[in-house]
């Protein structure tokens, strides 16, 4: 077990498998499999293909192939030109010879000429036309060019990156990576315990968001909640569990106000915010809790670096609605709902975070839920729990309950 746990843990930190989880992002996303499917389709549905064989049809048409001809005829080209200048000076007498009264009478009288007429001011002609332009076009040519080609897709770059894809895919490495994990793996092989905290004490944990900037007035709530917090007050230890209580008790305190900064605000509710930032904090590894919350309001249990604007974990996060879990940061912040865990009110699930070299992955219960590239800061970062009530939605009271953590560090 040992030596398949060492392959695992150097197949988990190789520049291949890092490859590999780019590639599958990028040939795995809608714009590839989109581009794909666009060179893939057959010829003839092509705008190309349909104009080159509109081109043809017209240009092989007998009403088009007379007109042309009449263009070429002597005597035609004769005709015209008399009828031109007839039409130019009516009252001028032009003089004809005996032949080319003959000739001119007989093509005014034939289908030849009724055709020429028809043809002259069409629609097919005016399109053939413009289809000449613009099929003789060098752009054309190579576009038409390409989607003429059977073998289009497999001399395309995607089709480059989908066959390293493949190959990482299909090596010993990369199916034994996943093999393994599918097997479920022994995990305590792979990780030694860093940080347990069972609830029953609350030495871990400190009142506060735990900010980096010790300038920064920690523990403030925001004048757009309707929760003050209470500096631990309404956070409780007690029969092995953290809780968290929003309580409908007002308190005047100190708010965040987006154009006013900070003001003394008079609030309706009190809850709080918890942080384990002078007690532990670690990057990478795994992360566990047994969490969950009751009532009114938003609920979460995750990680932090204690620097806004930075991402966040969220082991567990109830949006009023739902339970989630995911990464919070900004525009970029990528949450998997949790509907079929619902009601959360009366079970505790297991919320399971690993943070790796490469990816982020979250389960609950063992079950896998989400998994994304990595993209946090080398940095560590400490627990955070707290409650709050946006005045988005109705106010009300609720509790954050948190059985137990524990936390591990990979084995080298």
């Amino acid at each position: 077990m040992l030596a398949r746990v060492q392959r695992w843990r150097a197949i988990e930190k190789s520049p291949e498998l890092a490859e590999y989880l780019a590639l599958k992002k990028e040939v795995e996303s809608e714009t590839f499999i989109a581009r794909k499917k666009e060179l893939l389709r057959p010829y003839k549905e092509t705008e190309e293909a349909q104009k080159t064989s509109l081109y043809q049809s017209l240009k092989s048409s007998l009403r088009i192939k007379g007109y042309e001809f009449a263009l070429e005829n002597e005597n035609m080209q004769a005709f015209l030109a008399y009828e031109a200048k007839r039409a130019a000076n009516p009252e001028e007498e032009i003089v004809l010879s005996r032949t080319e009264k003959f000739t001119f009478d007989a093509i005014r009288r034939s289908l030849f000429y009724k055709n020429y007429l028809e043809v002259k001011n069409s629609e097919d002609l005016k399109q053939l036309k413009a289809l000449d332009e613009e099929i003789h076009t060098a752009d054309f040519e190579k576009r038409n060019a390409l989607w003429a080609d059977e073998k289009r897709w497999q001399h395309s770059e995607d089709y480059k990156t989908e066959q390293r894809f493949l190959e990482l895919a299909n090596s010993d490495d990369i199916k034994f990576f996943y093999a393994s994990r599918e097997e479920k793996i022994d995990w305590a092989e792979l990780f030694r315990p860093s940080f347990a905290d069972d609830m029953s004490e609350g030495k871990n944990w400190k009142p506060g968001f735990g900010y980096a900037n010790p300038a920064m007035k920690d523990g403030h709530s925001r004048t757009n909640e309707w929760q003050a917090y209470n500096e631990g007050k309404n956070t409780f230890f007690a029969e092995g569990r953290m809780d968290i209580e929003t309580r409908a008790t007002g308190r005047k305190a100190i708010a965040w106000d987006e154009k006013k900064g900070f003001v003394e605000t008079e609030f309706d509710y009190t809850s709080d915010v918890m942080n384990t930032k002078e007690a532990f904090s670690q990057e990478s590894g795994m992360f566990m809790a047994k969490v969950r919350s009751q009532g009114t309001g938003h609920h979460f249990f995750g990680l932090s670096t204690g620097k806004p604007g930075q991402p966040m974990i969220a082991l567990y996060h109830y949006n009023g609605n739902k339970p989630q879990v995911g990464l919070i940061n900004g525009d970029s912040s990528q949450m998997e709902d949790l509907s079929g865990l619902l009601p959360t009110n009366f079970f505790y699930f297991i919320y399971t975070f690993r943070w790796t070299k490469n990816e982020l992955i979250w389960y609950v219960n063992n079950l896998e839920i989400l998994r994304v590239p990595n993209t946090l800061p080398k940095e560590a970062m400490f627990l955070l729990a707290q409650s709050w009530l946006p005045k988005t939605e109705k106010g009300g009271e609720g509790k954050l309950k948190i059985r137990w953590a524990k936390i591990y560090k990979a084995v080298d």
